[in-house]
């Protein structure tokens, strides 16, 4: 992604400046029928920062955002980076249940909501202090946002992922961590985006790949942003069409609904970068979008902790299983199991180490000392293989995470949820392949003697405890579990029958 026309220097001090060199008249956030400049977000961001700072929040608080993909979003992180705070962005899809765990794990007492997620939820049922709508306008537009000058290091997001090992932890991505990555990839041969590009924002802004992969590097390079806060694989293709979409990025499950529902595939017509992430990719999806849509589809990869893009293929000649070549300015390694480097085509544990690297997950110092040696290598969890050309490929996954339409769902989390009924006394979850290479979250659980439950009623149970995509597709009631010899239950000998 071109940063090359717009430098921020060798040191930015605040990632709010980013949008500081889109020119005032051109278009800078499409949402539904209305258009934002780039101006008009200036001005916007500047009184959410003024309308901070006047409640008294300054450096290193921490502010909750709840918010689709809206121009309520962007405002509210931009604004509150600006402020110099720490923005905590969380899925305001989720249940009361697992946004309230979320503030409370990083300490967030004041969010800032738009005005749908206001409606559904108060500040008493998340624990908050204070739950402010957000209801975002175009102001009058102004050359800078004014944002605080902060420590490069300084904490700017707090995104929360299943990690390396563990349950879900909120890891620490600094103002130049996130600034750090969006230089590699502009670095990438093929990667750019321009001025004159309309990028499609539907990957969740919440998450990090639509946060830091989509939006930021669109604002950056002073393009358009068109946001989508709700897919519909029809509707979606007519924005696509309307707008002259240039750039479509999300995961594989985004590609199989629109390459499904794509009967023109001059809707494409001014794409020129199809980009699938934050999932492994396979054959079928690369050649029923090429057969429906017209395009060539390549792959990238990331992860939360790398802030988030690690490796891409786009504009190179890598084969379609590969996730190509690695960002510049990235160290890597691909090591055996007592850690030592592998040669050239084996297979072993990726770890990586850079300026972009993460520098622990908020609060847990355990899960920190997990993920990273002591001389800052990231552990992926992941194991790839690199050829003699460069090309970097993912082969399996050491961690027990199930990928569900690009978001990562550890097994540990929906069995607590389970096991927070008072008729459950086990419960084990594994990721079933479905769909190629997406996969569904299916439990098998044992119910407290006497108990009489359904596994419909088990499914609406965890609908209350986390969020949809998190909620088991399929619960299996069965008399005993797998037990190893310290008596823990053996997750990787639970298995579906051959049947199902």
């Amino acid at each position: 992604m071109c940063l090359a026309a717009h430098s921020f220097g060798e040191v930015i001090v605040n990632l709010a400046h980013i949008v500081e060199h889109g020119r005032s008249d051109a278009p800078a956030l499409v949402a539904g029928a209305d258009t934002w400049t780039y101006g008009g977000l200036r001005g916007a961001i500047a009184q959410l920062r003024a309308d901070l700072v006047g409640r008294g929040l300054g450096p290193g608080d921490h502010v909750g955002l709840l918010a689709a993909n809206n121009p309520a979003f962007v405002v509210g992180a931009l604004g509150a980076l600006a402020a110099g705070l720490v923005v905590v962005p969380l899925n305001p899809h989720s249940p009361a249940a697992e946004i309230s765990r979320g503030l409370g794990v990083t300490g967030t007492r004041v969010a800032r909501a738009d005005a749908a997620t206001a409606k559904t939820h108060t500040a008493v049922a998340l624990g908050l202090d204070a739950l402010v709508r957000l209801e975002p306008a175009p102001c009058d537009p102004v050359a800078e946002v004014g944002a605080v000058d902060l420590a490069p290091d300084t904490p700017a997001f707090l995104l929360f992922t299943s990690g390396t090992a563990g349950p879900p932890a909120a890891a620490i991505l600094s103002h130049a961590n996130m600034v750090a990555n969006l230089r590699q990839v502009a670095a990438h041969p093929g990667a750019s985006v321009t001025t004159a590009d309309i990028v499609l924002a539907v990957a969740p802004l919440c998450h990090v790949f639509g946060l830091n992969a989509v939006l930021h590097p669109a604002l950056a390079a002073g393009a358009c942003v068109v946001l989508v806060d709700h897919f519909d694989p029809d509707v979606t293709l007519e924005m696509i069409g309307a707008r002259r979409v240039s750039i479509v990025s999300g995961p594989p499950a985004l590609w199989d609904a629109l390459a499904g529902a794509c009967h023109d595939p001059t809707v494409f017509g001014q794409a020129r970068l199809a980009l699938s992430g934050a999932a492994p990719l396979d054959r079928r999806t690369v050649d029923l979008v090429a057969e429906r849509c017209g395009l060539t589809l390549q792959q990238g990869y990331g992860l939360t902790e790398a802030a988030p893009v690690v490796a891409l293929a786009v504009g190179t000649d890598a084969p379609w299983s590969s996730v190509g070549l690695v960002v510049p300015g990235l160290e890597v390694r691909i090591v055996d199991e007592l850690g030592a480097d592998v040669l050239v085509g084996d297979e072993g544990e990726l770890r990586l180490r850079g300026p972009n690297i993460f520098s622990g997950y908020w609060g847990d110092r355990a899960a920190t000392e997990r993920a990273l040696t002591h001389d800052g290598w990231l552990r992926t969890g992941d194991v790839a293989v690199v050829d003699d050309r460069g090309w970097l490929t993912l082969v399996d996954r050491i961690k027990d995470l199930i990928i569900v339409s690009g978001f990562n769902v550890h097994p540990g989390e929906v069995e607590a949820a389970l096991l927070a009924h008072p008729g459950v006394a086990e419960a084990v979850v594994i990721g079933v392949a479905h769909h190629g290479t997406d996969e569904r979250v299916e439990a098998t659980v044992v119910l407290v003697p006497g108990t009489r439950l359904t596994p419909d009623q088990l499914v609406e149970h965890c609908r209350g405890q986390v969020a949809r995509y998190k909620v088991p597709t399929v619960v299996r009631i069965v008399d005993e579990l797998p037990h190893g010899f310290t008596g823990k239950v053996l997750r990787r000998a639970v298995r579906p029958p051959a049947d199902s």
